[in-house]
């Protein structure tokens, strides 16, 4: 979402005031748990492709907003964009590089678990629990209380030590827990639970209790236990997942999932409800709502083995498998695919209709979406092909075989006055009515030359499909039809029979119209013609016509929108153009649109009007538009959603219609090519938190001479040596949800004029700076347009050379004086002596 610009410079006092409002608020919007994991946003970086070396064992996000991981070789912090090896300060070291479990501490202290013993990073400085050294530190859990646990083992034997304070208890050395003590749970209740090689333990409250387990909890791996959705214990072990009711353990079936116990290896539940299930040879299960969806290596994911879960601050998932790092964040708007239900992804037309449902126009069957149900309607009785066989489908699916439709290939949609859905395709078209379609046509391959007459004279022509390309339909509460057929022209229909074939050359055109749109008047159109223009048609002639030539959008005309008071809006290869008593406007990318190509134009039911483009869904407030219609001279605000927000960009569109529909709660429903999209313009998914800025490094002449690594970047005055010439100084802002959409803008005061605004560039370059002071300014917003204002800033100075100092310029002066003196003082002696 395109959003940093358009507040920038209208709300930066609202938007400051939501800023200090938020502190208060640290969470941000989390991911709809209604989704399967392949409507998620999904990105993925992988150890091959050379992004880190080694796997990824653990998670942390401490305060200032940075990821870090823990690896086989070491502890890496990553911005989203970047990762950079950690390493302590001079003289420090960790017990092990090899990163067992990592934990960012409510006071903001990161708790370093290794191969070899524990560390504590706090303030730029590193501390080693002695009481720990030489233990695997598997697991980190800071409890409710403040209490940090740390569970692993020595050896072969299994330690659980407390730290409290500074104090340090451990448990284990007596055996107890067996070989190795790995897991740690505090659940709902506040119970901490521990699961041990010999067994799960209940911890606290009271004294420790030991709960056998028919099959082993599964060993050196932490995340093993979480809650089912009615609060019982949930347990990993080597024989399936074990649920713990009543005191005894009993088996645990997940939703959806075969008999057979499954592999699972960490259990997650995101703080929206849904359980995250990793397994060792299956990928992902996530169970949410009942149903369990499937996400493996082939559909994506960096490998099907899984490491360890995260949920970070704004509410994405991360997942370490074996391969690499993987990434899911909620779109601003998902899509509907053949794993939600639907009979194929290739969608050609979506219709809204009064009664609440989406009908899809598909070359497999029309398929109709409602209240969560999913009915597949075609010619033949072939199996549908919506579900796969890893899981059933987001949606119930039944199938209507031989549903009455000529051709399983439906084309163009439309509803008339009376309610009926029609449905047109290559070899004719059919009405729904009871349950079913009900045909209108014949099988002929065109329309016959005689025609047989009503009790009035008028022709009665059979509804045939006479070429196969029926792009639109249009009618009116007279029950008149009107039909754009490619080749032969536009077709009249009354009482499911066409009673008038008017050729396109009739109309004085020598292509077709692609859009049709019933007219304020009665028998009245609107037509938009495949080579640009729009026409007003009535009693069988063009009354009005409209062009490049007139200030219309230049090119294809897709879709056109009739307003309440008789304004026409045609969208348009070359914009979007408004049409009101004869005179034209055209909105484009030098109003503000981010491009020419406009497909369909629809308003909400805020009056707001959102335009899909070749490079986006555009959103224009209704008052931005009203303010452009007023004067179509000025440049309007709007916001851009992209592939970033789940839309696809197309090049062009299916040729069918409609191309988008509203239903009846408000929601819009279009066609990306891979499905349908979906989005509810009254709940768009907004991140509230401002993203932490910090300042990384300053590199002078290919050489670092400071990195905020151990050090805060407001508390540094570094200085650079004299001569520098080319300065480099990075930056980056914390926000994870999409980093290539976060808005920078720096100023170094003393040297910019102005504050400078640049889009995910994380670096500011200078060249040639004379010795001083200098202060580094830089602030960045989010992907929804919320500012961190008050941003970070880094004081710096340069040094002279010594030709460059007051000393040495004092010096300078002063001999020039003094060479100035001796030569006054040789020539006043030569004056003097010729005088005498």
């Amino acid at each position: 979402m395109n959003a940093c610009m358009e507040r920038a410079h209208r709300q930066k006092t609202a938007v400051v005031a939501l800023v200090t409002l938020l502190s208060c608020c640290p969470w941000a919007r989390a991911l709809d748990p209604s989704l399967d994991i392949n409507q998620y946003a999904h990105t993925t970086w992988k150890i091959r492709e050379g992004f880190f070396k080694g796997r990824i064992t653990s998670f942390a996000q401490t305060p200032d907003g940075y990821l870090w991981l823990g690896t086989e070789f070491g502890l890496l912090r990553f911005d989203g964009v970047r990762s950079a090896p950690w390493d302590p300060p001079a003289g420090e070291h960790l017990p092990s590089r090899y990163i067992r479990s990592l934990l960012a501490a409510h006071d903001g202290r990161l708790w370093i678990g290794t191969y070899k013993g524990l560390a504590l990073w706090k303030d730029g400085k590193l501390t080693e629990y002695k009481e720990l050294a030489g233990q695997t530190v598997d697991v980190l859990l800071e409890d409710r209380e403040g209490t940090v646990w740390a569970g692993g083992y020595v050896g072969s034997i299994g330690r659980l030590c407390a730290i409290q304070s500074g104090s340090v208890q451990c448990y284990g050395d007596d055996g107890q827990l067996g070989l190795w003590g790995a897991s740690l749970y505090e659940d709902s209740r506040g119970n901490l639970w521990a699961g041990a090689q010999s067994g799960l333990w209940r911890w606290k409250p009271g004294p420790p209790k030991l709960y056998p387990m028919p099959y082993p909890v599964l060993g050196t791996s932490s995340q093993t236990m979480n809650e089912s959705d009615d609060g019982a214990l949930l347990i990993a072990t080597e024989g399936g997942i074990r649920r713990l009711v009543d005191e005894k353990t009993e088996a645990y079936s997940v939703p959806g999932t075969a008999p057979q116990p499954l592999k699972a290896l960490r259990m997650f539940r995101d703080r929206n409800g849904g359980l995250w299930i990793g397994t060792t040879d299956r990928g992902l299960l996530h169970v949410h709502q009942g149903r369990t969806n499937v996400f493996a290596q082939s559909d994506g994911l960096s490998g099907d083995y899984i490491n360890k879960f995260f949920e970070d601050r704004e509410g994405n998932i991360w997942v370490a498998t074996v391969n690499g790092l993987d990434r899911f964040r909620e779109f601003a708007i998902p899509t509907i695919s053949v794993k939600q239900g639907l009979s194929t992804a290739i969608v050609w037309s979506v219709l809204g209709g009064r009664d609440g449902s989406v009908w899809l126009g598909t070359p497999d069957g029309l398929n109709r979406w409602k209240n969560g149900q999913i009915t597949i309607y075609r010619k033949r009785g072939a199996p549908a092909a919506s579900a796969g066989p890893k899981q059933k489908p987001q949606f119930n699916v039944r199938e209507v075989a031989d549903a009455g439709l000529p051709a399983d290939g439906v084309e163009s949609l439309f509803e008339d006055d009376r309610g009926r859905i029609w449905a047109f395709t290559e070899r004719g078209a059919a009405y729904f009515e009871n349950g079913r379609f009900v045909p209108v046509t014949t099988n002929h391959a065109q329309v016959e030359t005689r025609h047989p007459r009503d009790r009035h004279g008028t022709a009665v022509l059979a509804l045939v499909a006479p070429s196969g390309q029926l792009h639109s339909i249009t009618g009116d509460s007279s029950g008149n039809l009107w039909i754009s057929d490619q080749h032969q022209g536009l077709l009249h229909l009354l009482g499911g029979n066409v009673v008038e074939l008017i050729p396109w050359a009739k109309l004085g055109r020598k292509d077709w119209a692609m859009v049709l749109l019933a007219g304020p008047e009665p028998g009245s159109l609107w037509l938009g013609f495949s080579r640009g223009g729009v026409a007003y048609f009535k009693d069988g002639k063009v009354r009005q016509s409209y062009s490049g030539l007139d200030g219309l959008g230049e090119g294809i005309v897709t879709s056109l929108s009739l307003d309440s008071d008789g304004t026409l809006w045609a969208a348009t290869e070359g914009g979007l153009s408004r049409l009101k008593n004869g005179r034209v406007a055209n909105l484009t990318s030098q109003n503000g649109l981010p491009c020419d190509t406009v497909f369909w134009v629809m308003q909400d039911d805020a009056h707001s009007f959102w335009l899909y483009t070749a490079c986006g869904l555009v959103r224009i407030a209704g008052k931005e538009m009203n303010a452009w219609v007023a004067d179509p001279r000025r440049t309007i605000q709007n916001t851009v959603f992209d592939s970033s927000d789940g839309v696809r960009n197309r090049a062009l569109t299916t040729g069918y219609t409609p191309l988008v529909a509203k239903t009846v709660n408000g929601k819009l429903w279009f066609l990306p090519l891979d499905g349908v999209s979906v989005i509810d313009p009254s709940h768009l998914p907004f991140n509230k938190l401002p993203p932490p800025v910090q300042i990384e490094q300053v590199t002078a002449d290919g050489k670092t001479y400071w990195q905020n690594m151990s050090t805060d970047a407001s508390s540094s005055h570094p200085t650079l040596p004299p001569l520098v010439r080319d300065l480099t100084i990075d930056y980056t802002a914390l926000s994870l949800v999409a980093p290539d959409k976060i808005h920078f803008r720096y100023k170094l005061e003393g040297q910019d004029p102005d504050w400078k605004e640049v889009v995910n560039d994380r670096s500011a370059h200078y060249s040639n700076l004379v010795p001083g002071t200098y202060r580094f300014r830089v602030t960045a917003c989010n992907n929804s347009g919320v500012w961190n204002e008050g941003g970070t800033l880094l004081d710096f100075s340069i040094a002279p050379a010594y030709y460059q100092t007051t000393w040495f310029r004092s010096l300078c002066v002063a001999a020039l004086i003094a060479l100035l003196w001796g030569i006054y003082r040789v020539r006043v002696r030569s004056i003097q002596e010729r005088s005498e």
